[in-house]
């Protein structure tokens, strides 16, 4: 199948496109400065076009287009159902007809994690697994899931995505999403300068000389011997593998697959999350695996052969369920 994919982030929209299990060609768009999606289109629909176009193919070889978004979604319309800052005009946007007006192709919209685990599920670290947990550490924390090869959505579009919003301290910090002590609340990259500003004694730390501090600066620090770097750092592993616990409990997984721009730093994330997982997660059935994500920035972009060859079965599924 070849498909378009749009991976559209916070401060950029990559548009690929996208043959099986590979990547032909890809094309990266700044949005940083874009105050709303309708103003982005335009850029992506000229895009997408050359995509086809430089590769010696038509719009009629195209089976569709897949969209991963950074928002609250329900792709079974096609809508945006909710924002978190940016894009905010999108849920009045029929991406849909767009696609149908710009290409004559049927276009899925999804959740930027979900995205990705059907990527990592296709050609990643998933391969192989029919049920999966993906953790996401960046500037949030993403959780998303499969359950029997199938991606968990529930009734109001939330099932199994918002992982990074299970409470870890129940008299934490507010959390934007409204609750207190979420994951993401204590230990993302958001949420971290807050972290630091109260941390005792932080005036006396390395970190201190950073006007804009993130987890690369943390784990640089800590590695070279920082106390308070280290302390934070620390802190921050176990909120997440406490996050990895109860996501594993919730989902029933047999392999959690952890991803995001944090994973720079892997060969100290990686064993301490998988170390508490073992000693910690009730599964007796055996030992969740625990890995890395392959495709990194790739990921959500190979989701798009899966996400619409979903959607085409759903469709011979209706059909033939009418005659």
């Amino acid at each position: 199948m070849r498909a378009l994919g749009i991976d559209l982030g916070g401060t950029h929209a990559t548009c690929g496109l996208v043959e099986d299990r590979r990547i032909i060609a890809h094309e990266t768009l700044d949005t940083n400065r874009a105050k709303s999606l309708r103003a982005v289109l335009p850029n992506i629909s000229d895009a997408l076009h050359r995509l086809v176009k430089d590769n010696g193919l038509s719009l009629q070889e195209i089976s569709g287009i897949a969209v991963g978004i950074a928002c609250l979604v329900d792709s079974r319309t096609t809508r945006v159902l909710a924002t978190h800052g940016k894009y905010d005009d999108a849920g009045d946007i029929d991406l849909g007809g767009w696609s149908r007006e710009k290409f004559d192709l049927p276009l899925r919209i999804e959740n930027d994690a979900r995205m990705a685990l059907l990527g990592e599920y296709l050609a990643g670290a998933a391969r192989g697994f029919s049920d999966v947990v993906m953790m996401t550490l960046g500037t949030g924390i993403g959780g998303v899931t499969m359950i029997e090869g199938k991606l968990l959505r529930g009734k109001h579009s939330q099932a199994g995505c918002i992982g990074g919003h299970f409470p870890v301290l129940f008299s934490g910090r507010p959390c934007s999403c409204g609750g207190i002590g979420c994951a993401e609340a204590e230990a993302s990259g958001w949420s971290l300068p807050a972290v630091l500003n109260d941390w005792p004694g932080i005036a006396s730390s390395a970190l201190a000389k950073y006007s804009n501090i993130g987890f690369k600066e943390l784990f640089a620090e800590a590695a070279a011997g920082d106390t308070i770097a280290r302390d934070v750092r620390d802190r921050c592993l176990k909120i997440w593998a406490a996050d990895a616990v109860a996501l594993i409990h919730a989902y029933d997984p047999e392999i959690l697959v952890i991803g995001g721009g944090i994973m720079k730093s892997a060969e100290v994330i990686l064993p301490a999350i998988e170390s508490h997982v073992h000693r910690h997660a009730w599964t007796p059935w055996g030992k969740v695996q625990v890995r890395a994500a392959e495709l990194g920035n790739n990921a959500a972009l190979l989701g798009a052969v899966p996400l619409l060859s979903e959607c085409m079965s759903e469709e011979t599924r209706k059909v033939s369920q009418s005659h």
